[in-house]
């Protein structure tokens, strides 16, 4: 397997927090600047849908257009800055052992799902629904959801232009990590689509890991 990495990779024992997040489910926590969050797809091919806040001003949060712009190109990976709507780097992608992740795609919703797939879908749980459940914790509400980062989710540019979701490459174990240049809100939906192959149809449960900052 290709591993891309940005800095040497600590060992998952020395991280500070550990959290395991269930198939289907959504999740949050605080990383402090200059700590690292490392987002691991323990069975492989899991699509972790994810947005970041500034932890003391939820009005400055993840920008996926400047991302793109300021990088120069379709997808995150190792050394890619994530980019704030004010224009200040949140969090740098330090090491990735998967290779690419999108932002362009957004996460499903219910009225997406039954656009797609049909009305019999309707009242399928989706990702954004997760990211209604997880803001509210922090008084946010569906306003404050903005495109996101799909990690791990496969999602090449057709000819055409076009964006296609397939077959995802992360295997067993792939893991993203990132460094906090902010006291950053990390909030994600662990992907419940099953009627795309964003997770191979079967969602699967990630672990999240909050490292301490480095000398």
């Amino acid at each position: 397997m290709t591993r891309f990495f940005a800095t040497p990779v600590r060992d998952a024992s020395s991280a500070l927090r550990d959290y395991f997040v269930p198939a289907n489910a959504p999740f949050s926590c605080v990383v402090k600047k200059g700590e690292s969050v490392r987002i691991v797809d323990l069975e492989g091919q899991q699509a972790v849908d994810t947005l970041f806040y500034k932890a003391d001003d939820f009005s400055e949060r993840y920008s996926s257009q400047d991302t793109l712009r300021v990088q120069g190109s379709a997808y995150v990976s190792a050394g890619t800055k994530l980019i704030s709507t004010e224009g200040n780097v949140m969090l740098t992608v330090t090491a990735d052992t998967c290779g690419r992740h999108d932002t362009s795609a957004g996460a499903c919703s219910c009225e997406a799902n039954t656009v797609r797939f049909g009305h019999q879908v309707k009242y399928l749980h989706a990702c954004r629904e997760n990211f209604v459940l997880e803001v509210a914790k922090h008084g946010m509400t569906k306003r404050d959801i903005v495109p996101n980062i799909n990690f791990f989710m496969n999602v090449p540019v057709e000819p055409t232009g076009e964006l296609a979701i397939v077959d995802g490459i992360s295997g067993p174990g792939d893991y993203v990590e990132m460094r906090a240049e902010m006291d950053v809100l990390l909030v994600v939906s662990n992907c419940p689509q099953i009627n795309n192959p964003c997770n191979g149809f079967n969602p699967t449960p990630i672990k999240v890991l909050v490292f301490g900052a480095e000398d």
